[in-house]
């Protein structure tokens, strides 16, 4: 995958010569130019090769979005280090093992993650807390810019570039590695499946971390139209946002989001008249009622993923109105997809039920030390095998149908059900714990716990929730927690599908479609819960 083309800090800098004065990075209160967002990544190059960072170590950032940030994440690339956007939901135990895992000498965070940065942070990776901590600055004016331009230099398009950590089918998250050629072919393909051009303004509210907000931010260095961004979203700052920056496509992705900005008092007073495309995420019923709510604009779904470099499919705005509903729209350009059987690896006839196997220019190359996890799920012609369950029809459109694998999908976060299953056998109580997703009107799925106690165990289900609550990320905290004596067995395997199939027809029948909230006890912004 070396691919041909620039660097993805190289397409920065050819479009801050080409476009130097039009707008790139769009926050609240702040804004830069093309060429502004290139000296910017420049100077914090500089302040990291002063922090001691060198070609193949990872940096970790513990930020929100904003223009430093993504500043730090190009910077960090330019001296061929490989940045590392970290979940700003993970509790201690999670931010710990992701820093050991990528082995990073630094660490970037704001305020907010001070106290658990230095809690998780291991010996030997130093803290740093403020994008424009003065040590580091005053340390970068000493660093010679062509010290820089030298480490650039020897880059190709085809390093490592990026690394995102995911929820995988083992118990932690795992770090899917991207190189440069790759997202910046997702921005290409992006950009063009969309029709960016240099006047659009791309906004999303995604975080930092997401795979979503740097597709933004490809797309629009592609394209050199401004990426519009938000660094926590909250709906009435979002409703602002869309009207002042006058936006004209919107990716949203995730109903949780979307129907929060739908739902706002000041919606209908406000000008979205330059808005030609919504892309979001959800099922059939959801999308309807969003379009519903906003017919002005189209609104399209997608497929993909971190491991896919983000959309791998898009729907188009011209497309009727079922097919937009029902379908995530072709692959993007370059971007093959099949759809096999799991069990036996042959062709699923159109139209039926199979596992989506992706391959194309902006799939990731590997987990970061996983050799046998990436063989799994990269097979020997290419093909990364999704574990996600879909369709293909006569058109080529894709449709998502489940997951394969032991997956859960909460509010568009990737968790995996081993993970909880881990935690809570810490629990004194606890001696078998199977969890599995279940349907939820506001984070279409949210996990739910079966859990068989120890003898003489006395746990409650709001003691095992509360046992969960603050010290793993709130999105993977069970809604629900049933307790049994014995489990529905298929030769060895509990059967999770009857377990799934238990509880929604007890949620069914008691007329529940939403789980109760829970909180954080971070004291995080509600942005991050």
């Amino acid at each position: 995958m070396d691919g041909d083309g620039p660097t993805f800090f190289g397409l920065l800098d050819r479009q801050a010569e080409r476009l130097g004065e039009r707008e790139a990075l769009v926050f609240a209160e702040e804004r830069v130019t093309f060429r502004e967002f290139a000296d910017e990544s420049l100077a914090m190059a500089r302040r990291l090769r002063a922090a001691g960072v060198r070609r193949g170590q990872r940096v970790g950032l513990l930020l929100s979005a904003s223009v430093d940030a993504f500043s730090l994440l190009l910077g960090a690339m330019r001296l061929g280090a490989i940045p590392v956007p970290i979940n700003a939901r993970f509790k201690a135990l999670e931010l710990g093992y992701v820093i050991e895992n990528a082995e990073m000498p630094l660490v970037i965070g704001d305020e907010l993650h001070a106290p658990l940065l230095r809690e998780a942070a291991p010996a030997g990776c130093r803290v740093v807390i403020g994008s424009r901590d003065p040590q580091l600055c005053a340390a970068g004016e000493r660093v010679a810019t062509d010290e820089v331009l030298r480490a650039q230099a020897e880059l190709a398009p085809g390093d490592d570039a990026l690394i995102l950590y995911t929820s995988g089918t083992t118990a932690m998250p795992k770090g899917a590695v991207h190189c440069h050629s790759a997202l910046v072919a997702e921005g290409d393909r992006l950009a063009e499946r969309l029709g960016l051009e240099v006047d659009d303004r791309f906004w999303t509210p995604l975080p930092f971390f997401h795979v979503g907000g740097i597709c933004v931010l490809a797309a629009t260095l592609w394209a050199g139209c401004a990426s519009c961004q938000m660094g926590f979203f909250e709906p009435g700052a979002a409703v602002d946002q869309l009207e002042r920056e006058r936006i004209t496509v919107a990716f949203p992705a995730f109903e949780t989001i979307w129907l929060q900005v739908l739902n706002h008092p000041r919606l209908p007073e406000i000008d979205l008249g330059r808005l030609r495309l919504v892309v979001n995420a959800g099922t059939p019923g959801s999308l309807r009622l969003m379009q519903e709510k906003l017919p002005l604009a189209p609104q399209v779904s997608c497929f993909g993923g971190t491991e896919t470099g983000g959309f791998a499919c898009l729907g188009r705005g011209e497309d009727p109105l079922e097919v937009r509903l029902t379908t995530s729209g072709r692959p993007l350009r370059d971007i093959e997809i099949r759809c096999i059987d799991p069990e036996t690896g042959k062709e699923r006839p159109r139209g039926e039920v199979g596992e989506l196997l992706v391959r194309g220019p902006t799939r990731f190359l590997r987990y970061h030390e996983e050799p046998e996890l990436t063989a799994r799920v990269i097979d020997e012609e290419g093909w990364f095998h999704t574990g996600d369950l879909g369709t293909i029809d006569e058109e080529g459109r894709v449709s998502f149908r489940g997951r394969l694998k032991d997956m859960l999908k909460v509010g568009g976060e990737n968790v995996a059900a081993a993970e909880i299953e881990t935690f809570l056998l810490g629990h004194p109580d606890v001696e078998i714990v199977q969890v599995v997703g279940v349907p939820d009107a506001r984070y279409i799925e949210v996990p739910a716990a079966f859990v068989q106690l120890r003898k003489g165990g006395q746990a409650t289900e709001q003691e095992l929730i509360d046992f969960c609550r603050g010290r793993i990320a709130t999105f993977k905290v069970p809604r629900y927690v049933r307790f049994v004596d014995e489990w529905p067995m298929s030769g060895t395997k509990v059967q999770k599908f009857r377990l799934r199939e238990q509880l929604c027809a007890e949620l069914e029948e008691a007329g529940i479609t939403e789980a109760p909230r829970i909180r954080s006890t971070s004291g995080a912004p509600a942005a991050q819960r």
